[in-house]
């Protein structure tokens, strides 16, 4: 699972990998973006966009993250409806939206523009 996590999210710009939290947590200039619980059943959290966040919470296996909930972010379990594809591509968009948020010159020096 871990593995998996690290490939498809090593690949964007800019990323580091830290454990806290109980969690592999992925973040862009430092900023968290996604994580995924170190214990069993596992869930990735990622930010994502205000409708984004309608309609993913409406899905089964996908919640309001706990402790990011007020700014968008959800809570995605293993089991839930979304493809590990959705997935991949919901964490991407998450860091973009993140990384949107660093300055101009810290997304230079991290390769995002």
């Amino acid at each position: 699972m871990r593995d998996g996590f690290d490939a498809a999210l090593s690949a964007l710009p800019g990323v580091t990998f830290v454990d806290q939290w109980e969690a592999r947590v992925a973040k862009v200039g430092g900023k968290v973006f996604c994580l995924l619980s170190d214990n069993a059943p596992f869930r990735v959290v990622f930010k994502c966009g205000e409708e984004s966040f309608d309609i993913l919470t409406s899905l089964e296996g996908v919640t309001q993250a706990a402790y990011f909930a007020k700014r968008q972010w959800v809570s995605v379990a293993q089991d839930s409806e979304l493809s590990d594809d959705d997935v991949r591509a919901y964490a991407a968009r998450s860091h973009a939206l993140v990384a949107k948020g660093l300055t101009k010159k810290l997304q230079a020096e991290l390769g995002i523009i």
